[in-house]
């Protein structure tokens, strides 16, 4: 391995036709960061509209998240070579509520609108975990850990 080869890449080599993948899950990570956003603060309007409801302060936490999480994946968009590891970890916490609501769903404790939820937030975190995983070339174990060299 040569000097060179070691450092983290920043985009692939003109040329390589992985440009425009690059691109695309530079833009699919943008689009979907920006639309959590919106998100956490619907859900924060939620939580105010019916403030006596048990469940405020989860919901003003989890709103807040989204929007840190929104805005994480929108600054790490803009060098995803040195910032993967936010965005494969953001697939993993997207996989958290499929897992969860997969749960819910033989126990009968899910509601109709939360499917929409396992298929959407599903394939955003495989393409975030395998996409981070292809455009970093870095190993998922080291995705894991926080390292992208």
């Amino acid at each position: 391995m040569t000097a060179a080869s070691s450092w983290p890449r920043v985009a692939p080599p003109p040329g390589s036709g992985r440009e425009s993948e690059c691109r695309v899950l530079r833009k699919f990570v943008l689009i979907t960061g920006f639309l959590d956003i919106p998100i956490g603060l619907a859900t924060w309007a939620a939580a105010i509209l019916e403030a006596q409801d048990a469940h405020f302060g989860a919901l003003m936490t989890v709103g807040a998240f989204l929007i840190f999480a929104g805005a994480a994946l929108v600054w790490s968009a803009q060098d995803m070579s040195a910032r993967a590891p936010i965005i494969f970890w953001q697939g993993f916490v997207r996989l958290t509520a499929v897992v969860s609501i997969l749960y819910m769903i033989p126990k009968g404790l899910a509601e109709s609108w939360q499917y929409g939820i396992v298929a959407f937030d599903g394939i955003i975190a495989l393409v975030y975990i395998i996409g981070i995983m292809k455009h970093t070339s870095t190993p998922f174990f080291q995705l894991i850990l926080g390292k992208t060299s």
